[in-house]
C-alpha cells in the first residue's frame, strides 16, 4: 500500500482538481472581483463568498498561501512546546479549512475539529476538499457569527487566521476574548503589513491580560519592543505558484512569498525561543549579520563571523522567523 502523501500535496491535488470544472477565464474573473472586496471593510454578516464559483476560485487561489503562512506560525510554535500536540482545535473564521489542514500537517493523529465560519459556500466546499485528509474527515463544518456573539466550546487550541481584519473594533475584541476563555492555547495569524501587525499586537496584550504565555515568534512576553508606527514585525512563507496564481498575477516564477504577522500564547508556560531572526540574514564575506529580538526584551544585531566554528555555519544557514540560535548549537552562543 503506498503511504499517504503530505497534507500540502493532497491539499494542491484537492485543489487541482476543483479548478477541473472551472473555466480559467471565469476563475480569474472570480478572483479579481473578491481580492478588490477583501481589501474593502466587508461585514461579516455579508459573505463575499456568495456561491460555489466564488469559493472554488478564491480557494484555489488564497488556501495554499494561508496554509504555508500558519504552517509557518505553527512550526515556530510546537518548537516552544515539546511535547504538547492539541488534542481538540477550533479554528475560528476558517472558510475552506487552511488552518485545519496546517495543524494536521504540525501534529500528526486526528483530533477532534470544529470550523466556525459565516459563508455556507465556503463551508461546503471546506468539507467537501477535508475528505481527501484522513485526519479532517470527521471535522464539524459549523456556520456562525464571528463577532460578538460568538461563542467557543471549551478546545486545546483555537486558530484565528486572517479573520481580524475583516471585523469592527468591538467584534475583534469579543473574538480573541472568546478564544481566550475556551482555549488552552491560541494562534493569530493576520497579513504581514503594518495593520495586520497591529491588530496582532492588540491581540497579543489581551491574551497577555487574560492569563497567557507567549510561545511564539516573542522571545518574552513583555511588551513589543518595535517602536509604533516606526516599524512592524512580520515574517514570510514560500508558497508555490499555482497555475491559477500565475494566470491571475501574470508572473513567471513558480513561487511567491507569503508575508505575515502572528502569535502564538498559551495557558500552560512555553518554552520560547532565546531570540527570533526578524530580518532576512545579511550573509558577507565571512561573516553573518543578524536582527534579533531578543529575551530581554529588546532588538539587537549579532555578527557571527567563521571564528564561531559551528554557530556560523548555522548562522549561514538561519532564516528570517528563524529561532537563534539553533538549539543544537545554543551553547556556542
Amino acid at each position: 500500500m503506498n503511504a499517504p502523501l503530505p497534507p500540502a500535496d493532497t491539499l494542491r491535488a484537492a485543489l487541482s482538481a476543483l479548478l477541473d470544472g472551472l473555466p480559467p477565464k471565469s476563475a480569474t474573473q472570480a478572483v479579481d472581483r473578491l481580492i478588490a472586496k477583501y481589501r474593502g471593510r466587508t461585514p461579516t454578516d455579508a459573505p463575499v463568498l456568495r456561491d460555489r464559483s466564488d469559493v472554488v476560485a478564491y480557494a484555489a487561489y488564497r488556501m495554499p498561501a494561508t496554509f504555508e503562512a500558519v504552517c509557518s506560525a505553527l512550526d515556530a510554535f510546537a518548537a516552544a512546546v515539546p511535547g504538547w500536540a492539541p488534542g481538540s482545535h477550533v479554528d475560528v473564521g476558517g472558510g475552506t479549512g487552511a488552518a485545519t489542514w496546517a495543524v494536521s500537517a504540525t501534529w500528526e493523529g486526528g483530533r477532534p475539529v470544529t470550523v466556525l465560519d459565516w459563508a455556507e459556500p465556503a463551508l461546503a466546499l471546506g468539507r467537501e476538499i477535508a475528505g481527501a485528509n484522513p485526519d479532517l474527515k470527521t471535522a464539524e463544518w459549523r456556520r456562525s457569527r464571528i463577532g460578538s456573539a460568538l461563542t467557543i466550546e471549551s478546545t486545546d487550541l483555537v486558530t484565528i487566521s486572517y479573520v481580524l481584519g475583516e471585523l469592527t473594533d468591538a467584534d475583534r475584541t469579543a473574538v480573541v476574548d472568546a478564544a481566550a476563555t475556551a482555549a488552552q492555547a491560541v494562534v493569530i495569524i493576520e497579513p504581514g503589513t503594518p495593520d495586520g501587525y497591529t491588530r496582532v499586537i492588540e491581540a497579543r496584550d489581551r491574551l497577555i491580560d487574560a492569563g497567557f504565555h507567549i510561545a511564539a515568534p516573542c522571545p518574552h512576553s513583555a511588551a513589543c519592543p518595535i517602536v509604533p508606527g516606526e516599524d512592524w514585525c512580520h515574517f514570510s512563507a514560500r508558497v508555490s505558484r499555482s497555475s491559477l496564481h500565475r494566470q491571475v498575477k501574470g508572473g513567471s516564477l513558480p513561487y511567491e512569498d507569503e508575508k505575515f504577522s502572528y502569535v502564538a500564547a498559551t495557558r500552560f508556560p512555553p518554552t520560547p525561543a532565546p531570540a527570533r531572526v526578524v530580518r532576512k540574514p545579511q550573509i558577507r564575506k565571512g561573516q553573518v549579520l543578524l536582527d534579533l529580538c531578543e529575551s530581554e526584551p529588546g532588538l539587537g544585531r549579532t555578527t557571527v563571523t567563521k571564528r564561531h566554528g559551528l554557530l556560523y555555519k548555522a548562522a549561514r544557514d538561519a532564516e528570517w522567523g528563524d529561532a537563534w540560535p539553533p538549539a543544537e548549537v545554543g551553547d556556542q552562543a
